[in-house]
């Protein structure tokens, strides 16, 4: 969402109300049901501009542990300072990039900056349960329906000849 700034800069508000919807950008293995609901505020404290901004955004996928379906909502808070083109420099905003959004030409894009904020914030694997056991690596049975009876110990291929031998030995 592109924001007229003027009003803000001539002095005539000094709070901003924001609500609008954000198409997320994809990710792996996950799909977004619905756009992101974005709302929040800018304030104006004597020339020190804040923007203030909470994400909902409701996704589905699949755990990482255990493959079950996983639904939910993925919120997130974005506050950054404002400054107007010209406060600072371009070096300075590389440097400290996640701090500042620029207003250009009177307007102020928010979508780029909330964007990247959501693709680098949201989880990476997705848990239907922080406790998930997961799947048992041999049968695939999920763990959290019960022991599935296989073996937990296992041999090293390196040296199951070894293990053959020893078995021989127990059974003379």
């Amino acid at each position: 969402m592109v924001l007229n700034m003027g009003p803000i800069l001539r002095g005539e508000i000094t709070r901003m109300e924001i609500a609008y919807d954000l198409t997320p950008d994809p990710v792996s293995d996950v799909t977004f049901p619905e756009d992101a609901h974005v709302k929040g505020y800018i304030t104006d404290e004597a020339g020190y501009m804040r923007l203030y901004l909470q994400a909902t955004l409701p996704y589905t996928g699949q755990c990482a542990r255990c493959l079950d379906p996983v639904s939910g909502v993925f919120t997130l808070d974005f506050e950054r300072t404002v400054a107007a083109e010209g406060s600072i420099t371009e070096e300075q905003l590389a440097e400290m990039d996640d701090a500042y959004v620029m207003i250009r030409e009177g307007k102020l894009d928010v979508d780029v900056p909330l964007r990247e904020e959501l693709l680098m914030c949201f989880p990476m694997r997705l848990l239907c349960q922080e406790e998930c056991p997961g799947l048992c690596p041999k049968c695939g049975k999920p763990l959290r329906e019960g022991d599935c009876g296989c073996s937990k110990k296992e041999i090293d291929p390196r040296l199951a000849v070894l293990q053959k031998w020893v078995d021989k030995q127990e059974n003379k």
